[in-house]
């Protein structure tokens, strides 16, 4: 009988042992799979112009989205290993959308979209050094962030990016500064010029300011001040601004403009959106400046993580320019175009 008590202890011993040993490697396992979290999103769009059989004069000079027929858009896959005082973000985009964002002059052909590491130093300030997308603006790279899926004229000429350093400081509640020493505008691998850029932004109550210096030199920016903001004038009803000025002293050319975002949401599955822009592109060498009005009127239907966003887009342009082919083959000023994109996001 003591034999078997003894064995039948050995035995509870050991499935004791063994069943702690699991848990604690399950729970060791589950804490470090938590740090890591993964994210992104495939988008893909028909778009047509209904002439000109795709050419080149159908798209509207902005960024993205401009090819005729079925297309790509990207694929972004985005994984975050968050320590909790230090992590690091590594951001990767595949696709057409993904190479032009990344001016493809990176590493592995120009996949990488966003790699930073960041040091939470205390509740209310961070230090960010890597690489990492603009400050500036009201619209971003990746389509799941924006309402429009086709982008502005102000985005489109502004920074997409930036490599250095920046700090990010939270003063109260409402109100943030963030400051920042970088590479010149989007030069994304090594600055050939010995030069750098500054930036800074200023948040109080969901209004922003920002702004970016260069010298201008060797394809730079220049000067840029940009203002992105918005209310919520109802619960259902947001109006979203941006504005910004732009000048670059070295080859005399810059821009001005400003943008609206009046977006309604009907439901919790449907909403609708308005983007009505006016920019206009300035040159010293020429006397008379380029203006262009975008109105671009989207709709937005979810369905579990899948979005889907028909849209309708009228560009005209001014002072007698005429950049666009009609069905005639004859040069014109306007252009309407017609798209519905489906973007999945995980």
């Amino acid at each position: 009988m003591k034999t078997i008590i003894n064995t039948n202890f050995g035995k509870i011993l050991a499935i004791a042992i063994i069943s702690m040993v699991t848990f604690s490697a399950s729970a060791q396992k589950e804490e470090e799979t938590s740090k890591l979290s993964i994210s992104g999103s495939v988008d893909t769009y028909y778009r047509t112009t209904f002439h000109d059989a795709g050419e080149s004069t159908s798209a509207t000079f902005t960024s993205f989205a401009n090819q005729t027929g079925f297309a790509l858009g990207m694929a972004n896959l985005i994984g975050t290993y968050d320590m909790g005082d230090t992590g690091v973000v590594v951001d990767l985009v595949f696709g057409p959308r993904g190479t032009e964002a990344t001016f493809n002059n990176d590493v592995l052909n120009g996949i990488i979209n966003q790699a930073y590491v960041y040091w939470n130093v205390t509740e209310s300030t961070t230090l960010t050094m890597g690489r990492f997308n603009t400050f500036l603006g009201y619209e971003v790279i990746a389509p799941a962030a924006n309402f429009n899926y086709s982008v502005s004229y102000l985005f489109s000429n502004g920074p997409f990016s930036h490599l250095g350093l920046k700090a990010d400081f939270a003063l109260s509640d409402d109100v943030s500064l963030m400051l920042a020493v970088m590479n010149p505008w989007d030069t994304n691998d090594i600055s050939t010029t010995g030069e750098y850029s500054l930036g800074g932004q200023l948040g109080a109550y969901g209004q922003f300011l920002n702004l970016y210096y260069d010298s201008g030199k060797s394809g730079g920016l220049g000067f840029e001040i940009d203002y992105t903001g918005g209310f919520d004038v109802t619960e259902d009803f947001f109006f979203g601004i941006n504005a910004a000025y732009n000048d670059n002293s070295e080859t005399g050319t810059g821009f001005y403009g400003a943008a609206i975002y009046p977006q309604f949401t009907t439901s919790e599955s449907f909403a609708v959106g308005l983007r009505g822009e006016y920019m206009t592109f300035t040159d010293d060498a020429d006397d008379d400046d380029a203006p262009v009005l975008g109105l671009t009127l989207t709709g937005s239907f979810k369905k579990d993580n899948l979005i889907i966003k028909p849209e309708v887009r009228l560009d005209t342009w001014g002072n007698d320019i005429e950049p666009y082919v009609d069905s005639d083959g004859a040069f014109t000023s306007n252009q309407a175009s017609i798209l519905i994109a489906a973007i999945y996001s995980f």
